[in-house]
């Protein structure tokens, strides 16, 4: 597919299931193997909820972006304001769409919002250290690592159910020109 085709909007509550559908096929489980930024060999369980998205979608300042294609939802990113900047985190796209430019749509989409809407110089997110092709592919999008790790939430179920016992968050950023 083209990103020339992709329009954006913000999500609204109506769009809950279907992003919990999206984020959970391109993150966990089997589906996500028909892409290449699966996370199915790090973490079993969930990635996201209704009740993280619907709180999203009603939140006055951070959102979900949409991606779609006529009315077909191809990717979503969250976006929160912070003191840095903004926070960009789950960022999804349909497996099989993965690698056809719909993900780095989506992130130009983000840093306009960032430059237009005056959030601050900065877009930060954090990625599993492991996933290496997938921060590979954020730097070349412009994104730096800073060289500061944070720790994986061991423990906690809501955020998926490692596989393994060594994960960490890397962190990424990237200067917004105004």
């Amino acid at each position: 597919m083209s990103s020339a085709l992709l329009q954006f909007r913000r999500a609204v509550a109506a769009d809950v299931p279907r992003i919990v559908a999206l984020v959970e096929r391109a993150y966990r489980g089997e589906a996500s193997r028909a892409g290449w930024t699966t996370e199915a060999d790090l973490l079993d369980g969930q990635r996201t909820d209704a009740d993280e998205i619907g709180s999203l979608c009603a939140s006055a300042s951070a959102r979900i972006v949409l991606a779609l294609e006529g009315e077909q939802l191809r990717g979503s990113v969250q976006l929160t304001p912070a003191p840095f900047g903004l926070y960009l985190g789950m960022l999804a796209v349909q497996p099989s769409l993965q690698g056809g430019g719909v993900g780095r749509a989506l992130l130009g989409e983000a840093e306009r919002i960032a430059r237009d809407e005056g959030h601050g110089p900065t877009i930060r997110m954090t990625v599993i250290g492991q996933r290496t092709e997938l921060i590979a592919w954020y730097l070349r999008c412009g994104y730096q690592v800073v060289g500061r790790r944070e720790p994986f939430p061991y423990g906690q179920p809501r955020f998926g159910l490692p596989r393994r016992s060594d994960l960490y968050f890397e962190v990424l950023e990237k200067q917004i020109a105004r």
